[in-house]
């Protein structure tokens, strides 16, 4: 088994071994994607955001660093000095390909953030002293990024019994982006699909890395041999 050994994943066994948390992603995803469909964009954002006391939004504030590109480099920095190169290879992996994944998605789309879709008045739970942004809210880069993270922990961690409490802290940080009015739900769910999907790349990419030197290297190798002529080609 992988999570005990750290032995190679397959795409097959990377669901197999971790059910808990692809099974409730997939139930996040799923309820989410009714309520989209019952609500719609602007009622869905607003029932979410129906119960904003003080506490909530000073936990909220705090807590939606989680999915910072700060936070994820200075973890990647921490498996590197506690000498765990896989898994800080696969993390870092999973860090470039969701935010690259992410800009790409925002620059192409250019969707409107919640302070500029909504005429004023419409929406009364805007935060003082968070700064909000007004153009690509999708998807979320904040929760792209939390959901890399949780993917590659949960892959390689031996206990398996953490794979929910780790979903739920992706989760909660999904939510942080519609609590404080920085994304809408639909940015949110597709931020987790780009994550955990990064997370699964990077850590097959990781786990595969000494092949994909090796092939590259004799590729190098081979390379030159055919730029040579032929004792029957002219010169």
């Amino acid at each position: 088994m992988p999570g005990k050994s750290q032995s190679m994943y397959t795409v097959s066994s990377m669901f197999r071994y971790n059910k808990i948390f692809f099974t409730g992603l997939f139930a996040f995803l799923l309820s989410g994607s009714i309520m989209l469909l019952l609500q719609g964009k602007t009622a869905a954002f607003i029932l979410l955001n129906a119960y904003h006391p003080f506490e909530l939004n000073v936990f909220f504030i705090n807590y939606t660093f989680m999915g910072d590109g700060i936070f994820a480099i200075c973890f990647i920095a921490l498996l590197f000095y506690c000498k765990k190169k896989q898994q800080g290879y696969a993390m870092l992996f999973s860090f470039l390909f969701s935010g690259i994944t992410v800009q790409l998605i925002k620059n192409w789309v250019s969707a409107p953030r919640p302070r500029l879709f909504f005429e004023a008045g419409q929406y009364l739970h805007f935060i003082d002293g968070v700064s909000l942004a007004n153009h690509s809210s999708f998807p979320s880069g904040h929760t792209a990024t939390a959901f890399a993270i949780a993917t590659v922990m949960v892959l390689f961690m031996k206990d398996k019994s953490w794979q929910l409490p780790v979903l739920i802290s992706a989760i909660l940080v999904g939510y942080s982006r519609i609590y404080l009015a920085q994304h809408f739900l639909a940015d949110v769910m597709i931020g987790a699909l780009i994550g955990c999907g990064s997370g699964m790349a990077a850590v097959y990419l990781a786990q595969n890395l000494k092949k994909v030197g090796l092939s590259i290297k004799k590729m190098h190798d081979i390379a030159p041999l055919s730029t040579i002529p032929s004792a029957s080609q002219p010169v």
